[in-house]
């Protein structure tokens, strides 16, 4: 670990970085450019004394994980993410564990959509990172470990996972999840966690297999949707995406038509957060 540098490279990212880069409003009271710490800190998810203490050279060793997450909080590129990682003493991050971190473009697209609901999911169907009103709209798909990190996997072993979803509507999204992992595996030439998604679905659900032996294609990444929600029962909704250039990540924004019943569902989940109302 090289601690007088991993301070100085935190500093010098952080200062760099302005608060509407994240979508935090500026204020009266910022007198110097950049990021405060302690925001640093909430985006990174972490207390402020910990991120802190790092940067002035007094902190522990950090883990893996904490600087994963001071690399999305602070919205550092791949190759910024490699550098903090070496200098923290950790070997560089695998290419195929990389899906973990959000593009630097996408986030910023990302922290100026807040009060919609958005999330930004991987070619695996994982859910990296949500908004308030996609979570109250969908629950928290972060939360997941393992291969339950995958909608393409929990779709087919987990019945809950369905709960959601209308159930007129579950072939087609059962072929559509088969396809888009389909084509992961193709890409990955069968090795990776596409590989392991698939060979563990081929072995638990006949379901994913029959659609498996089909050689599905995809159609288009987000179709319209009919949900279920617990709270205010059904919403249509429509879903636009946009595409990271490499197409390994994908922000999903989902909307409802001005002045129908779903958009109306939507504006008051959007002021409810899921609570029962």
């Amino acid at each position: 670990m090289q601690r007088d540098r991993l301070a100085e490279f935190l500093r010098t990212r952080r200062e760099a970085l302005q608060p509407e880069d994240v979508g935090l409003p500026r204020g009266q009271r910022r007198r110097t450019g950049g990021l405060r710490r302690e925001e640093v800190a909430a985006l990174s998810g972490m207390s402020t004394d910990y991120y802190s203490r790092i940067e002035q050279q007094r902190g522990p060793h950090p883990s893996e994980q904490m600087l994963a997450a001071i690399a999305r909080g602070l919205r550092l590129s791949l190759e910024e993410r490699d550098h903090l990682f070496r200098l923290g003493g950790h070997a560089v991050p695998r290419r195929v564990l990389r899906a973990d971190h959000i593009n630097p473009g996408m986030m910023r697209i990302f922290d100026g959509l807040g009060e919609a609901a958005a999330q930004v999911v991987s070619d695996l169907g994982e859910t990296l990172q949500q908004t308030r009103l996609a979570v109250a709209l969908l629950g928290d798909e972060t939360a997941y470990t393992g291969l339950a990190r995958s909608l393409h996997y929990r779709w087919f072993t987990d019945p809950g996972a369905r709960e959601l979803y209308h159930p007129d509507d579950h072939a087609v999204h059962s072929r559509q999840l088969a396809a888009d992992l389909h084509r992961s595996y193709t890409r990955d030439g069968g090795r990776g966690r596409a590989g392991a998604i698939a060979d563990a679905l081929l072995r638990t659900s006949p379901e994913f297999a029959d659609l498996w032996r089909g050689h599905p294609v995809p159609g288009p990444y987000c179709v319209a949707k009919r949900l279920r929600h617990p709270q205010l029962g059904p919403i249509e909704l429509q879903c636009q995406t946009l595409l990271d250039p490499d197409q390994s990540q994908a922000l999903l924004l989902y909307t409802a038509t001005p002045g129908s019943e779903s958009y109306e569902k939507l504006q008051l989940l959007s002021v409810t957060g899921g609570l029962p109302v």
